[in-house]
């Protein structure tokens, strides 16, 4: 089945330019879905495919690349407040709820690493309006096994206020820890809307203040959720998740680790495994789904832009799964893998 796509651009209340897509079915829609993307990434290209298999399932998804990232317009990658990241959000998407044609409809998040962090304060921002949300391995805790002291977060925050866009994080070249499939793992790096430099001072502080506080919080997290992880992960650690299904006060909650699999689930796995993981997801959905339940939104805003069609339909999985298991590297920053004050760009 070939479904619409569509590409919006609109302005933040700070006036700058971001890009929004979206995926549509031809017949109304089950339900809509939100997607939140990693540090770094962006939704036309990467998370194309995850837009597509969700379109084609029965569901309208819309993305937003947020400023600094992907195609929206601002510094590359720097973020100076992660809240403006979670309002402008916020914004775009009950904008779309409050839309005639999808009043009526349940409403998911999803994120993914970075993106599962915009998710957790998105719900927490409004705790009932959200019907659930899809988390892949999520940014929403900091490992135990080298939480930053707080004398070196004291040093950097001295330093951010005079340097905060400089580029001096150490970082190395996760993609090829990230994404398994050499094919896939190449096309990602050839995609210049991904940000592959070192993570500014700022925006690592940012993210680290940001873990920290939803690790604080965990257990306000109350909405119905589907967090899923790779066991071979080596990029975000599989503990992020089993403390999230642990601690969350939600009465529906659901965790699934993937024995072998990357960091990369539904972007860097061989198609097969990309097959597995997205049935679960949207077996998930298609349970939570029921419009019976749905709050009507009422209109908030209406951007006035452009619009881009085209269509789009997702390739069917080929491949077979595979099993290898590789060693780990027992440190990690911010959730994400490395030196004490490593941080992994791209996810």
């Amino acid at each position: 089945m070939e479904g619409e796509y569509q590409e919006v651009y609109i302005r933040n209340s700070r006036g700058v330019q971001l890009f929004t897509c979206r995926w549509l079915p031809f017949s109304s829609p089950k339900a809509l879905v939100f997607l939140c993307h990693g540090y770094g990434m962006e939704c036309s290209g990467f998370m194309r495919e995850c837009g597509i298999i969700l379109a084609n399932a029965g569901y309208a998804v819309f993305g937003i690349d947020y400023e600094g990232h992907g195609r929206s317009k601002g510094v590359r990658c720097y973020i100076k407040k992660f809240e403006n990241i979670v309002n402008d959000c916020n914004e775009f998407f009950k904008s779309i709820c409050a839309e005639e044609v999808y009043r009526d409809k349940c409403r998911f998040l999803y994120g993914e690493s970075m993106g599962g962090a915009v998710s957790l304060l998105l719900h927490k921002k409004d705790p009932t309006f959200w019907k659930g949300a899809v988390l892949v391995a999520p940014m929403c805790k900091i490992s135990e096994k080298v939480k930053p002291h707080q004398l070196v977060i004291n040093v950097l925050t001295r330093a951010e206020g005079i340097i905060p866009k400089w580029k001096i994080v150490p970082t190395k070249d996760v993609i090829n820890s990230a994404f398994k499939d050499p094919v896939k793992r190449e096309k990602i790096r050839s995609n210049k809307l991904i940000y592959q430099d070192k993570p500014r001072l700022k925006t690592a502080l940012e993210m680290l203040r940001t873990s920290m506080t939803l690790e604080d919080t965990l257990h306000e997290v109350r909405l119905p959720f589907f967090v899923l992880h790779g066991e071979a992960d080596t990029v975000t650690d599989p503990e992020v998740s089993r403390s999230l299904y642990e601690k969350a006060s939600s009465t529906d909650k659901t965790i699934k680790l993937y024995p072998g699999m990357w960091h990369g689930l539904t972007s860097g796995e061989p198609d097969g495994n990309v097959e597995v993981v997205f049935a679960d997801i949207i077996t998930w959905l298609e349970k939570h789904t029921s419009d019976d339940n749905s709050v009507v939104v009422q209109p908030i805003h209406t951007f006035k832009n452009g619009i881009l069609k085209m269509n789009g339909t997702a390739s069917p999985p080929s491949q077979t799964p595979k099993k290898k298991q590789r060693p780990r590297t027992p440190s990690y920053f911010c959730g994400l893998r490395g030196r004490r004050l490593l941080h992994h760009s791209p996810v």
